[in-house]
């Protein structure tokens, strides 16, 4: 819970020392607006030139553009006013949704605004409105489950955001505070934006750097390498084995999952008289080290990867083949990539789905005699090192992303009271 009888932050700029004071949102503002909906059913009052804004598209920073617009009809008839870029507005309906509650932003444009958004204007001489936008969230979700109203539906309405408590330093305070954000904020959103760029850029290499159905090589190719592709069935370099343990009652054993391409983990534990059968199959690293693994079920939304170390000697269901791969034809790193191309979608996948829609398996057999294109070793093995270089890349990324959300975090728990 905010501690509403804290009248200091713990971090704080130089030179600035005076206690925070305490008040309710309704001394601060101006004023509150929340908008309407025109008629949905005359045409004339859609389609127009005037943003109208709804609280699904409020994105916890700078909302700049709106899905629907309205006409100049369609304002008159609503009765709905321009909110101006800056302003602050707030979802203040369905806050019993968590992905709702505490969902607000700060307008990039003019607009306006339908019924489950309200505009705060703040006074200026006593609040900033991007301070209170960095302040909003912050509390945005612990003040939507403890001062909204309603039984089915959680709401804010104008006399409940008049009683919010909070609790403020000088404006100039404010502006410093709000400034800081702002630029923490652009640092995060530069790098989701390299982030996006790089999945992207990968999207588009897996695409170029495999052949296409029509053609024996791929549109791009990386330097030495000129030969074509060759036909190849994939048992040629890989065999099914079946090793099995034998289940007592009241031992544990660990249990493996297939989350995505290239995420096989422990999904667990689980005694043995749960597990129910008798003779269960197994990973078996010591004899086969290059352990691949799908679920019949989920192999063509990328059920599909390799076994890591920690999961040697764990029970797999029979629903789930266990695959040795022979390491001098196939490299690792270059299966890992190639089974999230078109061309082994196209070649491996979608001619061997078997089922209906409730219930589709792919099984080992027709995996293994699937046949597509393959290049020599040696191109394997740099394609392979090319993507594992680029996802160590997209995955440096994320972790820097991660730790800048988790500073900012850190800071608007520790600069606010």
């Amino acid at each position: 819970m905010t501690n509403i009888n804290k009248k200091e932050p713990v971090v704080r700029f130089d030179g600035f020392t005076d206690d925070w004071e305490q008040r309710k949102l309704g001394d601060v503002l101006e004023n509150q607006y929340n908008g309407q909906t025109p008629s949905r059913a005359i045409a004339s009052f859609w389609n127009g030139d005037i943003n109208w804004l709804s609280s699904g598209e409020l994105n916890r920073g700078v909302v700049s553009e709106t899905i629907e617009k309205i006409t100049e009809d369609g304002k008159k008839n609503a009765n709905l006013r321009i909110v101006p870029k800056g302003t602050f507005v707030m979802a203040i309906t369905g806050l019993e949704a968590a992905g709702t509650r505490g969902n607000c932003a700060i307008l990039g444009m003019d607009t306006t605004l339908n019924q489950s958004c309200m505009a705060l204007f703040p006074k200026k001489q006593l609040l900033n409105s991007r301070f209170l936008f960095q302040w909003y969230r912050k509390v945005g979700e612990e003040y939507g489950l403890q001062y909204t109203q309603g039984t089915k539906q959680q709401s804010y309405n104008a006399e409940l955001l008049k009683i919010l408590p909070i609790v403020l330093p000088s404006v100039k305070e404010q502006i410093l505070i709000a400034d800081f954000f702002d630029k923490l904020d652009d640092t995060i959103a530069l790098q989701e934006r390299e982030l996006v760029l790089l999945k992207e850029q990968k999207k588009s290499l897996l695409q170029k750097m495999f052949p296409k159905n029509g053609s024996n090589m791929p549109e791009i190719r990386l330097d030495g390498f000129t030969d074509v592709w060759e036909q190849f069935k994939l048992l040629e370099g890989m065999e099914e084995y079946t090793d099995r343990v034998y289940i007592e009652d009241d031992t544990v054993y660990n249990q493996v999952s297939v989350k995505n391409i290239g995420e096989i983990t422990l999904r667990g534990q689980q005694v043995g008289a749960k597990i129910g059968r008798k003779r269960q199959a197994k990973i078996n690293l010591t004899e086969h080290p290059t352990t691949l693994i799908f679920t019949r079920q989920t192999i063509e939304q990328g059920g599909i990867g390799f076994a890591p170390k920690s999961t040697d000697g764990a029970i797999v269901t029979e629903n789930m083949p266990t695959i040795s791969v022979d390491t001098s034809v196939f490299s690792k790193d270059y299966l890992t990539s190639l089974f999230k191309t078109t061309l082994f979608r196209e070649n491996v996948i979608l001619p061997n789905i078997e089922g209906g829609t409730a219930q589709i398996a792919i099984h080992e057999d027709a995996v293994l005699n699937s046949e597509l294109l393959v290049p020599s070793f040696g191109e394997q093995k740099k394609i392979g090192l090319f993507f594992k270089k680029l996802d160590e890349t997209i995955n440096l990324q994320e972790r820097k992303l991660e730790t800048l959300k988790n500073m900012k975090k850190s800071f608007l728990q520790k600069m606010f009271v």
